[in-house]
């Protein structure tokens, strides 16, 4: 009752309730206006690409880059801005996505003479998706933070199939109070986004799971190998592999053995999907990471060798599924 009185009676409560409705509506808009302002994306390439699309088709206003300009062609026919160097992005965004194929790659964006860092506004959140060495993230970061920017690491797992369908996995080092910024642009391309601890962790957590998958992949060409040469019918030991101990990613998502699945890159001669070239890059990272540590990886070790060779043996621009071809050609040697 008194505060129906303070209220002007009823009618008095009906108008603040309205006003305040209001009021909140327009907080949220505000906040949803904000949220959607423009991102920075480089690095247009199998990844890249639709990693990018899924920003627009969220409603972000996206500025790209990339170092061959056919790449941005598509994305100024859906709208977006784009820039002649990584420099540019910076200068018109304070969000910025990088996805590039390796270390070098990824110091030249950032700290080249036309890179991220020449015109970084203070406060932009720069979040890296390439899957580079932890310790040269960790140097980013460094040269970031001089220039009152945050820098987060966050590689991401799924292939380019789940790019394209928004599916990914992010794994994401830094600083915590900054993971939820940095989520809100993940989830558009993800549907799971891990926090695993400061700079670096998130290329950690990545490298020992692309070591793990190659073994992995590896194993599977081989036990597939030898059960068509034992007379099984290849569909037939996918099926069991896949209802008993051995079943994997590697064979039940991802079987290297052409005719067994369909919309994989083993369907389709080993074109698309996650290069050769670039599994032997991880799992060189990988072999930096276990020496610095004095860790064993014998089977890791295994892995890489196997991919170096393919890539020396005419594999570099397949997908890294291509082992059982190569496995299959080593034994008519």
């Amino acid at each position: 009752m008194a505060a129906a009185v303070v209220l002007g009676g009823p009618a008095g409560w009906w108008r603040w309730h309205r006003r305040v409705r209001a009021a909140r509506a327009a907080m949220v808009c505000s906040r949803a206006m904000a949220s959607k302002t423009p991102v920075g994306f480089i690095g247009l390439g199998n990844m890249g690409n639709p990693m990018a699309k899924n920003l627009v088709k969220h409603g972000y206003p996206v500025i790209a880059y990339d170092v061959f300009p056919e790449a941005c062609k598509e994305f100024q026919d859906l709208g977006a801005q784009v820039t002649d160097s990584p420099a540019d992005v910076a200068e018109r965004a304070d969000r910025i996505i990088t996805m590039l194929p390796s270390s070098p790659n990824a110091i030249e964006v950032y700290t080249g003479a036309n890179g991220i860092l020449k015109k970084v506004k203070k406060g932009s959140l720069l979040i890296d998706s390439s899957t580079i060495d932890p310790a040269v993230s960790k140097e980013l970061a460094k040269a970031v933070e001089k220039m009152g920017a945050v820098f987060m690491d966050a590689p991401v797992s799924g292939g380019v199939g789940a790019a394209r369908a928004g599916n990914l996995t992010f794994m994401v080092g830094g600083v915590e109070q900054e993971f939820d910024a940095a989520k809100e642009l993940l989830t558009c391309m993800g549907s799971n986004v891990v926090y695993c601890g400061e700079v670096g962790t998130g290329q950690a957590a990545k490298i020992c799971n692309n070591m793990l998958l190659a073994i992995s992949m590896i194993g599977t060409a081989e036990a597939m190998n030898l059960g068509i040469r034992l007379g099984l019918d290849p569909k037939l030991l996918a099926k069991i592999l896949n209802m008993s101990s051995g079943r994997c990613w590697s064979s039940d998502t991802y079987n290297p053995v052409p005719g067994v699945m369909e919309g994989v890159p083993s369907a389709n001669n080993y074109q698309g999907g996650f290069g050769t070239t670039l599994m032997a890059k991880d799992l060189g990272l990988a072999q930096i990471s276990a020496t610095n540590t004095k860790t064993p990886v014998p089977l890791g070790s295994q892995a890489h060798q196997i991919y170096r060779m393919m890539c020396a043996k005419g594999y570099a621009l397949k997908d890294f599924s291509a082992v059982f071809q190569f496995l299959r050609e080593e034994e008519t040697l």
